[in-house]
């Protein structure tokens, strides 16, 4: 079935990159049907029931749905405790809660895996001076980078977090606009080793945006102490309206609920506003979402290295989160795929992306986002930073039939792009 008439090449493609990607699906399969049992085991273990799913309104005081899948968020991390919040707007926020909540004016935050991404370095105080950051209330920052091949610099690592004042050591998971390579739980185990041998009072967080249920462990598996993320990614199943997670140790949750709601409240108060069963049930279908989505990730690195672009990871990789980078060299056909992606979606497919100043980046964003959840990135969505080496991040896919369906109308304005600069000798 062809009905968006596109050309004999493409299809072409499209059945060579299905049969070189085939194995690599099979291993994705093995990693979903893992973590649905966890999944699952958990929400039978705490009993789930209708009555959950109605919504609380005022305070919220007494919502057994919510406190019951704050829980049920414990067990999957392996953890003590979680608050899991509609009033987290997004995983920057619920980010901004845990270190808040945890540092105080004197102490440092130290990032261990280089440069942080773009909205946070706004809430360290990196760049800008918006009102409230961490600068302005007297809490230090360092950063660690990371070597040469992408990996952490645990020696440097060791060395920075045996300074007193390092309160939290943050370890970022996924790439964000950077280039290197996401990290796998594998890798933030052995960098919780390194920290925990150094430090032994520090705290370890983790932003897991992107990563959940991507690998059988998640990082709290591993030595972390918190991990952080966004309902809107990938725990939300792309049900969840809204919202974010904090998984850890009981002390460290209730700081951040402390400083997500007011001291001596923290997770008692908090309205679900008759959202209960889409957490739910987003949480329930994660697993497979998750798996649509690195199978969309999987196909579209394949078709792009069959028409020559670089990949990160490259399609046959081992996967450690959703994310998959494209690097185009140039504006024209990084802005031609990413407009493709929106004339891929759902939602909005009539329209067209151009490159815009978006609160938090210190350059134009050119962002296809045709969700039915509005920024929502386990849905099929591709983002980029106007800057170079002009590199596209593209992420999620609710299913994989959809997903491919967008990566081939993406890759069908690229070759006509391409043919535009030959025509206009621009090649």
């Amino acid at each position: 079935m062809n009905l968006f008439g596109l050309n004999e090449e493409i299809l072409a493609l499209r059945d060579r990159a299905q049969a070189d990607i085939a194995p690599i699906f099979a291993r994705i399969d093995e990693v979903a049907e893992h973590n649905a049992q966890k999944v699952l085991a958990a929400f039978q273990k705490h009993k789930v029931a209708e009555y959950m799913f109605a919504g609380t309104t005022g305070y919220g005081y007494g919502d057994n749905g919510r406190d019951t899948l704050e829980k049920i968020y414990a067990d999957i991390f392996h953890t003590e405790d979680a608050v899991v919040r509609l009033q987290f707007v997004s995983g920057t926020h619920a980010i901004t809660c845990a270190l808040f909540g945890n540092l105080r004016p004197g102490d440092t935050l130290c990032y261990v895996t280089g440069e942080p991404y773009d909205t946070i370095q706004s809430v360290i105080g990196i760049v800008g001076d918006e009102a409230g950051n961490m600068k302005q209330y007297g809490i230090g920052y360092r950063q660690v980078e990371m070597l040469p091949n992408g990996l952490p610099d645990e020696a440097a690592v060791a060395a920075a977090v045996c300074d007193p004042k390092v309160k939290i050591a943050m370890i970022q998971r996924s790439k964000g606009y950077s280039t290197r390579q996401s990290l796998s739980v594998e890798t933030i185990g052995s960098l919780c080793r390194c920290i925990r041998a150094a430090a032994p009072e520090c705290i370890i967080m983790v932003d897991n945006c992107y990563g959940e249920f991507v690998e059988m462990l998640e990082p709290t598996d591993v030595g972390a102490d918190l991990v952080v993320g966004s309902l809107i990614k990938n725990p939300g199943g792309g049900l969840a309206p809204t919202g974010g997670y904090i998984a850890g140790r009981h002390d460290l949750v209730e700081a951040a609920a402390a400083r997500l709601t007011v001291p001596g409240i923290g997770k008692e108060c908090g309205s679900t506003l008759g959202n209960n069963r889409l957490m739910y049930q987003g949480l329930f279908l994660a697993p497979h979402t998750v798996a649509q989505a690195l199978k969309t990730a999987v196909f579209c690195a394949r078709m792009m290295e069959l028409l020559g672009y670089d990949t990160e990871p490259a399609s046959d990789a081992v996967r450690h989160d959703i994310i998959q980078m494209l690097s185009f060299g140039s504006p024209g056909p990084l802005q031609a795929f990413i407009r493709g992606i929106q004339f891929g979606s759902p939602v909005d497919s009539y329209v067209t992306p151009e490159p815009w100043d978006m609160p938090g980046y210190d350059c134009p964003v050119i962002m296809a986002a045709g969700a039915f959840i509005q920024g929502a990135s386990i849905e099929l969505s591709c983002d980029a930073p106007m800057r170079e080496p002009y590199a596209a991040y593209m992420q999620g896919g609710l299913t994989y039939e959809s997903g491919k369906t967008g990566v081939l109308l993406a890759v069908s304005e690229i070759l006509k792009h391409r043919e535009k600069e030959m025509q206009t000798g621009n090649v």
